[in-house]
């Protein structure tokens, strides 16, 4: 707290104490102020009336007691709570830094009030400046957005085509050639300046795909795609559908024998014994 202490302040307090009351506190500040005569003599300056008695006596309860006199008029003068200083902290040097602010606020609250001095010294209180709107002024306020929500002064709507249709990005600085129609694609949705649908069949056909690089042929258009995967491995010949289909393995029927004669000529008379055949129910 000793450290905050300013002499340039006490200097221009003891001028401006002493323009204001007329009386020279000496050359020591603290103790020119101790028995509390001189601030209440300002008090009264300021305000008329404000200290009714003040003790000249050199007794220290007579000192305590104007200091308390001058703390109780600041307050009276509109002065904060939180501005004011002890009576101890004058009387017994405990916070001398706190005593200079309190003169300090106490000087900028005369110059609020009105106060003309030969020193420009302390801050002048805000005033309060109430305003009152009618309804209407009111209602019409509820329409404005507030800043905290952001501004659009710097931008716009200027310009924009209906939402959901495309919107071509054009800068001469970038030497990028001008739209020429509003069907032109931007380059934020891509390019297709290196590829193009010349070749392409109708959806959900096949396409067959076609490398002069890799010495492929080409197909006609009934080819299957490898890209649907290949059948030549397999096919359906000899299928019937709906009806039984009979597995045959050579490791299990002898080729070449009489019964598979008299099978296929649907003769029973030829039938081996061992072998039979079943004719299907119509």
């Amino acid at each position: 707290l000793a450290q905050k202490y300013d002499p340039q302040k006490e200097v221009e307090l003891r001028t401006w104490i002493e323009s204001v009351t007329g009386k020279q506190i000496g050359p020591d500040f603290q103790k020119g102020l101790k028995d509390g005569v001189i601030l209440c003599e300002l008090m009264n300056k300021l305000q008329p009336n404000s200290v009714r008695k003040i003790n000249r006596s050199a007794q220290n309860w007579h000192q305590l007691e104007n200091l308390s006199n001058f703390i109780k008029a600041m307050a009276s003068y509109g002065m904060n709570p939180v501005d004011l200083f002890e009576a101890n902290d004058l009387f017994e040097s405990g916070n001398l830094t706190q005593v200079q602010v309190s003169l300090l606020a106490l000087a900028g609250m005369a110059k609020t009030k009105g106060l003309q001095s030969g020193v420009d010294i302390g801050v002048k209180y805000s005033e309060k400046q109430q305003r009152n709107f009618d309804e209407a002024k009111m209602k019409a306020g509820q329409c404005v957005i507030g800043l905290q929500m952001g501004t659009n002064k710097c931008a716009s709507q200027s310009g924009m085509t209906a939402y959901g249709t495309r919107r071509h990005l054009y800068d001469p600085k970038n030497q990028i050639l001008p739209p020429m129609d509003h069907s032109t694609i931007s380059l934020q949705m891509g390019t297709n300046k290196c590829a193009s649908q010349v070749g392409m069949t109708a959806p959900g056909t096949r396409r067959h795909i076609y490398d002069a690089k890799m010495g492929t042929e080409k197909c006609d258009n009934s080819s299957m795609s490898l890209q649907m995967g290949s059948n030549q491995g397999a096919n359906q010949s000899g299928q019937v559908f709906g009806l039984g289909r009979q597995i045959y393995d050579p490791k299990y029927c002898p080729q070449g024998s009489q019964g598979e004669v008299a099978n296929a000529a649907g003769d029973q008379s030829g039938d081996p014994p061992g072998y039979h055949y079943y004719r299907e129910e119509e």
